[in-house]
Formats: C-alpha cells, structure tokens, sequence
C-alpha cells in the first residue's frame, strides 16, 4: 500500500461500508474527514462519536468542509451525483472516487481474500478475520458488518489493522464493482436471488473466479455453484463429497458441533448457514497453514456479528432475537434456525427498498408460505424507503395477500407502537430486516416490553390466520 500519508474526504460516512474504509485508512495513519446525513439530524449519532474518537473529523454535509486541500473524495454510492459535496468536489478539481472504486484500489496493495456470496458474507469475512488474528496472522479487513470482538470506543467494529500483507474484503455484488477485485483467494459461499438475478450474479461471480490468483473455495452443495470451478478450486459442504466436508453435526439452539478430518469443532452460532461459514473459513485457514487444532481452540471464541442473530432476550421463558436478514434465502436460514427453538413465533419483518421488494415479490413470498407454521404469525412492517426517485408500486400489503391467500397467519401494521400491543401473546420475536439500524432499537423495544408485561390470558395467537 501507499506509504504517503494522504488527506482523504468521505461522504456519506455511516454507511457500513464507507466507516470501514474511513476506519481503516484512518488507522493507517491517513487525514480522515467525513459527513453524513444521518449526523446532521443526530448530532449525537453513536457512530459519529465513535469515529471522532479515532480523530476523524465530522463535518455538514452542505460541501462547506471540502478545499483545495483534500487529495482524494470518497463518496457512497447512496450520495446523489447532484449533491453540494459532489459539486464542490469537482468544482475544486478534487479526484473522486466512489466507496467501490477506492476499495478495489486498496485491494491491489494487498494479500487481498475476498468472502463473496448472496448471503452469510459479514459473517464469513469477520469470522475469517477473528480467526486470523487468533492464528497469529495479523490480518487487515474490511467489512460490512460488526464484528463484536473488533468494536471498541474508537473501532465500530468493520475494519481491522494488522501488520501482514493479507487484507480479508467482504466482495458485494450489489452494485457491480466485484469484478474489479483481483484477490489471492477467493470464497464464494452461495448463489440466490439477491439485489440480481442469479444468472447475472453468477456472471460476476465467474469474472471474479477468473481475476483470482490464488484457491477458490467453493460450496459444493450450493446447486446455483455447480459448475463454477477453476483449476484451483477446494470444496466445503454438509452434505455433498468435498475436500472439507462437516461430520457428526449437532444443532443446538445457539450453537453447533461438528467434525472435520477427525477434528472436533464447535462454533457459538447456531444453524447450518454458520456452519458453512465455519467451513469456507477453516478451509483458508488450512491453506495458509493454519494447524485444525488451532483453529478449533479459537472457533468457539468467535462471538459473531452486530445484527446476525443478535439476542435482545432470553431469560428462559421469552426470546427476543434482531436479524439483519432480507432476501428469501436468509430468510429461510433464519427461520429454519429458529424453528429449532421455538414451537410458537411471532415474526417481523421489514422489506428493504421498492426495488428489492419487486423483484423479490414471488420468492418472499414462497419463503413465507414454505417456512411458516400453523403455530407462527408474521407481522409485515412498511417498506423500508431512505429516499430517492425509487417507484412506489409495490406495498408490503402485496405480500401480505399473497401469504395469506397461501393459507399463513400474516398482517400488516404500520405502526411500531401497534406491534408493541399484539407481541405480548408470543413469547418468541424475531425482528429482522436490512439497512435499517432503528430495527436493534425496536427488537430492544420488545425485549423490554415482554420482560416487564405478563401475557395476555388464553395465548391468543392473533393475526388474520
């Protein structure tokens, strides 16, 4: 990487990818300024105290902190291109970048490993990493989600510094940029419908798997993954032949054990997606030469990520579980986990966006219809809009139709305070959602008012059902 030490704006700096370079080059020793909208309504934004605690300096976001100063503008692709920060930028001569293009930049000083996949990607790349730094390797990384053993007073969790050249990227295809990436080593964890169809994701995919240097590690049960493979391609899996194939799996509610070549593992998260974000992890750890003894002491350590599976609650009689969960294939995970808990839950979700929501429409609801029980009850909130010129032609009552038409108990409430009333007939909720952080405050929300509210006589289920 680039020994000079540069002054480097970042607009739009809560978002979680944009804080996690912001975080980084700031611990590299870089001039770090940012703004963001969501500062200027709250001033008291936890992450903006945090990310001042690591002396990176806040400003408006009405292009007032740019000059002529600045060597590079970094901007989320949530920033509008007719924004006073852009305009300034330009008018300035400052060099832009937007948050993809400056992280493929950063990407080619390193030993980069980058985690890709549909789903599981925060947890695969903060795990890796968890796992490095355990192993001794001192790894950098930067990701989306937080890693609850990275966060501290000055770090909000997504990016690491280490003193090696390996540098661990979650790749996200949502906006195109992963086939900019020319990684060492490459982790594709799955293949569904996300933010693309999936012929279009497995064409990024490919691209990526032919700017790889090094191994591809691949799942080998993934049907969507058959076929993708290069020379160097190693294999995990649960249930198909592979070169890490996971033995003697038992599934507890917040935890899983497992074998490995005669190893035993267990890994404090719970469900089969973690497990296989247990094995994509471990299979880069044995290709860089990490003994599977060592990495079994450290597995049970790793505490997992803000917002995956994140407990509010559960103090033997109520459970109260905040997921970040959103396309159909988490979704299902999630609820195929939860079910091995609970008998009887009450769900809510959030759709993220009208444009996800549209073109996720038939398999959210399949997903619902296949996975809820004649005992659970799904609580649909509005989608999630953060502004834009997004075409509103889509409702979460579309869904809730359709569901319902499948023969599920579902509604849809508007309002959070309505739902605070109907979930003290459950004792399990499940709150989940993307983007949105307030859903943590919610599912906190509804810890509380289950810890301290007796309930309802009869455990009437509620809903349409």
């Amino acid at each position: 990487m680039n020994n000079n030490k540069n002054k480097i704006f970042f607009s739009g700096i809560a978002g979680s990818g944009v804080s996690a370079i912001a975080s980084f080059m700031a611990e590299k020793g870089h001039r770090v300024y940012g703004s963001d909208r969501a500062f200027d309504i709250n001033p008291d934004h936890p992450l903006k105290q945090t990310l001042q605690t690591k002396d990176i300096t806040i400003v408006p976001q009405d292009g007032n902190g740019l000059d002529g100063s600045f060597d590079l503008a970094v901007f989320s692709t949530a920033v509008e291109a007719d924004r006073p920060e852009v305009l300034k930028a330009r008018e300035l001569g400052i060099p832009v970048m937007t948050r993809p293009e400056y992280l493929s930049e950063i990407t080619s000083s390193f030993k980069t490993i980058a985690v890709s996949g549909t789903s599981g990607k925060s947890t695969a790349s903060g795990m890796l990493a968890f796992l490095m730094s355990r192993s001794g390797l001192s790894p950098n990384f930067i990701g989306g989600g937080r890693v609850t053993q990275f966060k501290t007073s000055s770090n909000p969790g997504n990016s690491l510094t280490g003193s090696s050249d390996y540098l661990i990227i979650e790749a996200c295809e949502s906006d195109g940029s992963i086939v900019n990436y020319r990684p060492l080593h490459t982790i594709i964890l799955n293949l569904s419908l996300d933010h693309h169809t999936v012929d279009v994701t497995a064409g990024m995919f490919n691209t990526l798997i032919k700017h790889t240097k090094g191994k591809i590690f691949v799942n080998a049960d993934d049907i969507n993954l058959a076929g993708m493979a290069a020379e160097d391609t190693v294999t995990f899996s649960l249930d198909n032949p592979s070169n890490f194939r996971a033995e003697d799996i038992t599934y507890k509610p917040f935890s899983t054990d497992f074998s490995l070549h005669n190893v035993k593992f267990t890994l404090s998260l719970p469900g089969r997606h973690n497990l296989y974000n247990a094995l994509s992890c471990i299979a880069v750890l044995a290709e860089l030469g990490i003994p599977a003894s060592n990495i079994a002491a450290a597995l049970p350590e790793f505490q997992g990520i803000e917002r995956r599976f994140a407990v509010h609650l559960n103090d033997g009689k109520n459970l109260v579980i905040d997921d970040y969960a959103h396309n159909p294939h988490k979704i299902a995970s999630l609820m195929e986990t939860v079910r091995r808990i609970s008998g009887r839950v009450c769900y809510i979700f959030q759709p993220h966006g009208f444009g996800p929501t549209r073109l996720m429409k038939k398999e959210y609801i399949q997903t619902f219809v296949d996975s809820l029980r004649e005992s659970d009850h799904l609580i649909l909130l509005p989608i999630y809009y953060t502004g834009g010129t997004a075409s509103k032609d889509i409702s979460s009552q579309d869904l809730a139709d359709e569901i319902k038409a499948g023969g599920k108990s579902v509604e849809v409430m508007e309002n959070r305070k309505d739902v605070l009333r109907k979930i003290n007939n459950y004792n399990t909720c499940i709150i989940f959602g993307a983007r949105d952080e307030s859903l943590s405050e919610f599912a906190e929300e509804i810890a509380t008012s289950l810890r301290f509210s007796p309930p309802l006589q009869g455990g009437a289920r509620g809903g349409n059902g």
